[in-house]
């Protein structure tokens, strides 16, 4: 199961990426736990300067953007094998 967490403190932007990342997984059937984290202490362990920020599998993916849809299957997938 792929580990998807969405940083951000619940700005447009932040809400905006989680609902495009839960529907990208709803659509590609993909197994994953996402998770929306809005601690700020949380968020500095992942040394991101902007948000939103993208986390898969523990690795940042993107940070200030909001990646389209083909990208963030890509990353994904990458995160399954």
């Amino acid at each position: 199961m792929i580990s998807i967490k969405i940083l951000g403190p619940g700005c447009s932007k932040c809400r905006t990426l989680e609902a495009r990342v839960r529907d990208v997984v709803t659509k590609n059937n993909i197994q994953a736990e996402v998770k929306k984290i809005e601690e700020i202490a949380e968020m500095m362990n992942y040394g991101i300067m902007m948000t939103p920020a993208l986390v898969v599998n523990e690795k940042v993916k993107s940070y200030g953007i909001i990646p389209k849809e083909e990208q963030i299957l890509t990353w994904l997938n990458e995160g399954i094998n």
